[in-house]
């Protein structure tokens, strides 16, 4: 099985997990995307909604669990092909849910360039941005190095 660790700085990423957690709380109650559920059966609309919600919160509790004491005492995470596909899916409902919400003022070319002027932005939109960078880069990471179905 593929695994990679990753070292990371906990002075730089702890602030982060700020953001992160504070994104994982607000996404508990709604879905990070819209769905369409109008051509969906009224009476299954409900129990799908539901398992979909349910299935985010379950991905957000994986990515949550990296940064546990270990991460804390090592500085590590364990990324593998168990948890990566799991893993991308909540970097990018949090990463929805920032750009939805405290990133929502910021152009999009900006956004995925991963370098704009920190200066410029007020201090919550700084760090919400250098977390929508780090989840990006966490992607990035996992489709790199753990692309699921790599006969490698």
């Amino acid at each position: 099985m593929k695994r990679i660790e990753v070292k990371l700085s906990i002075p730089v990423v702890a602030p982060l997990l700020d953001v992160i957690r504070a994104m994982a709380e607000s996404l508990k109650g709604s879905l990070a995307s819209t769905v369409d559920v109008e051509s969906i059966d009224e009476d299954l609309r409900g129990a799908w909604i539901d398992d979909l919600l349910a299935a985010q919160n379950r991905d957000l509790d994986v990515l949550l669990a990296l940064f546990d004491e270990d991460f804390f005492r090592e500085g590590a995470i364990l990324l593998d092909e168990e948890n990566a596909e799991v893993i991308t899916r909540a970097c990018a409902a949090v990463r929805l849910r920032l750009r939805s919400s405290q990133l929502s003022g910021i152009d999009d070319r900006v956004m995925e360039q991963g370098n704009p002027a920190l200066d410029d932005l007020p201090e919550s939109s700084r760090k919400a941005l250098m977390c929508y960078v780090f989840l990006a880069t966490m992607q990035e990471l996992i489709i790199q190095h753990l692309e699921l179905g790599d006969p490698d």
